[in-house]
């Protein structure tokens, strides 16, 4: 039986690298909230090594995807660029 949390790493999982990808505007979401994401995810109690492994691997994604150069996209909301990351900028950010 998948917990709530699995199901949660599975989606994120099936979902964030095509979001990132996103369409000729640039990503559909931007690393920052997948990494809002993961690292909620993080701060959840009594992760199985399993898990951790998953999400770890998922924040390593992200991080290879940063390195690789995004392409700008607006924020909707305002129609302003949204920040683009650099490598390093990973780390230690909730």
């Amino acid at each position: 039986m998948m917990t709530l949390i699995d199901q949660d790493i599975a989606h994120i999982t099936r979902v964030m690298r095509p979001s990132l990808h996103g369409d000729l505007g640039g990503p559909i979401l931007p690393p920052a909230y997948w990494r809002k994401r993961l690292y909620q995810l993080l701060d959840t109690e009594h992760l199985s090594k399993a898990q951790l492994c998953s999400i770890d691997s998922l924040l390593l994604q992200l991080e290879e995807f940063v390195r690789a150069g995004i392409p700008h996209r607006a924020d909707p909301a305002t129609g302003l660029p949204w920040h683009i990351e650099t490598p390093g900028e990973l780390v230690g950010q909730s």
